[in-house]
């Protein structure tokens, strides 16, 4: 069996821009293969973006290697400038020319040859956007314009296309929309790509393989269900899944909480950690003699978002299809205990 050679390959890169502050990348490493997606998640300023910029070739790297396509761009003693790496890119604000139209926007960059069909007008069918393209940027929607801009990217046909936040600006109903819609054009093409994100459903829903960063670090590089069903740390079960914590204590051989008893594998040799509970994973019955009670609900269309407090204090936000607990209820918080976490 043949191996396939990465398409990107990154090395130990890091990038300072003050020595007065942390790096924005710190030793990063990861590959990538053809066809595959992969997502940058994290919040602002953990480094994402810079991590884009720095294979695109709009950074320098200050240590460490990039290696695209088998060509080292970056690192070692080499620098290919942003112009003759073989990238496309999707801005978050689209970057589109306003005095261009349709076409000519995806031709620029474009090689003049000849061919026996039109690249422009065959990569705006496949983004949806056939027979608009002596429109201009002003006259499209949001959506549209950011159809514009994969298709712009897509026309070079390149080793490897940077997208950087480009639902953002998006309200959500065509975010939903177009993230599927992204995701069926990259694999129908056989498209390599990276994804920049702070949504985590958009990065889960999208992505073959998500690298959570934190301060300039990847924190966890997974498939998505891996991800979420095993987060490696704290923070990553934080981020992705947004899940409840409580506090724990060893008792015998069973995780002490507010909510209930746990015996957990693998165990942690420490006496105290903390314990993770998704949100769909709490159950709530109601138990008029309890000390936990309902302090919010919101309907959220096909299920409901419960707040409780616990006797110490201590909120936990809970998953529902009903909507039958009032709030100022009393209940019992019953947990699937094969899905919670142990941390120390």
């Amino acid at each position: 069996m043949s191996l396939v050679s990465p398409i990107l390959q990154i090395e130990h890169i890091t990038r300072q821009f003050s020595q007065t502050i942390l790096p924005a990348v710190t030793q990063v490493s990861l590959t990538l293969h053809p066809g595959k997606i992969l997502g940058l998640l994290g919040p602002s300023g953990c480094g994402k973006t810079t991590l884009l910029r720095l294979i695109a070739g709009f950074e320098p790297v200050q240590s460490g290697r990039i290696t695209l396509a088998g060509q080292i761009v970056a690192g070692d003693g080499h620098w290919v400038p942003p112009e003759r790496r073989d990238l496309g890119m999707v801005f978050q604000d689209y970057a589109l020319f306003p005095h261009l139209n349709v076409a000519k926007n995806v031709a620029f960059g474009l090689a003049r040859q000849k061919t026996k069909s039109d690249p422009v007008l065959q990569t705006l069918a496949l983004v949806g956007l056939k027979g608009l393209e002596n429109r201009y940027p002003h006259e499209l929607s949001g959506g549209q314009q950011q159809r514009v801009a994969l298709a712009r990217a897509l026309a070079r046909r390149p080793s490897l296309i940077l997208l950087d936040e480009p639902l953002s600006n998006l309200d959500i109903q065509v975010r939903l929309h177009l993230r599927r819609e992204i995701r069926e054009i990259l694999k129908d093409t056989h498209t390599t790509a990276i994804f920049v994100t702070h949504d985590q459903e958009e990065a889960l829903a999208i992505c073959d393989q998500v690298a959570v960063m934190c301060q300039g670090k990847i924190e966890q590089l997974d498939d998505p269900e891996t991800l979420y069903r095993y987060p490696g740390s704290r923070f990553v079960a934080e981020f992705v899944t947004q899940a409840n914590f409580l506090p724990a204590q060893r008792q015998d051989s069973m995780w002490k909480t507010e909510v209930g008893n746990f015996s957990i594998q693998p165990d942690l040799p420490q006496e105290i950690g903390t314990l993770m509970i998704r949100q769909e994973d709490l159950k709530l019955h109601p138990h008029p003699e309890s000390q936990i009670v309902v302090r919010d609900r919101h309907f959220l269309g096909r299920d409901y978002a419960y707040w409780v407090q616990t006797p110490s204090g201590k909120i936990l936000q809970a998953r529902l299809s009903s909507g039958a607990i009032a709030v100022g209820d009393r209940v019992n918080c019953i947990v699937n205990a094969d899905a919670v976490t142990l941390f120390p």
